[in-house]
């Protein structure tokens, strides 16, 4: 599979990260075809959306020549997969109570994760007059995480009361449940990204941060640390 993986500047992560994409990939377009090969046309329909979905990354890299780390295509591509195909195509969320949990708590993180980039890049960009002490940047991404997931839970409730949907499962103590593991999840990832600030020690944000940046020159004039 190294023909798949030439890619420059690559390291060893990287390189996994790549190929467990790549493998989730292929499933996706294996389900189409099976599917297709048994008329299932509805699945046919669902599972090339998921797929779709799984090459934003790649599309947002392309079209505006901004270069994105590996880990946000794998990370990507793992939670649609375990939360779309998985979750309601294999109905996991059903089979499994903790599928559901997982998923939330995961998204907290994402959700999290993206809201302390983007507000931490701003921050460290001399062009833009924006500074703002750790605990704000902090509190910045838990609000931006814990805003998308109450957003998120009005779209499955306007799904189920406009096209009679079974998002919410069991209704109000659902919507609950997920919220809760939602502001879990941002909350863990404020902590972890104040303290970040502070020591400029915790591997998952200095390797983003620092491959980001430097990566994207013409974004940024101002190095970081």
């Amino acid at each position: 599979m190294d023909f798949l993986i030439q890619h420059q500047g690559l390291d060893r992560t990287d390189k996994i990260q790549l190929v467990i994409s790549y493998i989730l990939q292929l499933i996706l377009l294996g389900t189409i075809g099976y599917s297709a090969y048994h008329q299932q046309w509805l699945n046919v329909f669902a599972v090339f959306g998921i797929l779709f979905l799984t090459f934003l990354p790649k599309m947002l890299r392309h079209n505006f020549k901004v270069y994105l780390p590996i880990e946000f295509d794998f990370l990507a591509i793992v939670f649609i997969f375990a939360a779309i195909f998985l979750g309601e195509i294999h109905s996991y969320y059903t089979k499994f109570w903790w599928w559901d949990i997982i998923l939330h708590s995961s998204s907290g993180f994402l959700l999290g994760l993206t809201g302390f980039l983007i507000v931490y890049i701003l921050n460290e960009e001399k062009k833009i007059h924006l500074q703002m002490k750790p605990v704000f940047v902090a509190l910045f991404a838990f609000a931006f995480a814990v805003m998308l997931g109450v957003i998120w839970e009005i779209f499955e409730f306007s799904m189920d009361t406009i096209f009679s949907l079974h998002l919410q499962k069991s209704g109000l103590i659902d919507t609950m449940g997920d919220l809760i593991v939602d502001t879990l999840g941002a909350l863990v990832i404020a902590i972890l990204g104040y303290f970040y600030i502070r020591t400029d020690k915790l591997f998952i944000f200095n390797r983003m941060i620092h491959r980001f940046v430097e990566k994207n020159p013409r974004l940024f004039r101002k190095s970081l640390r």
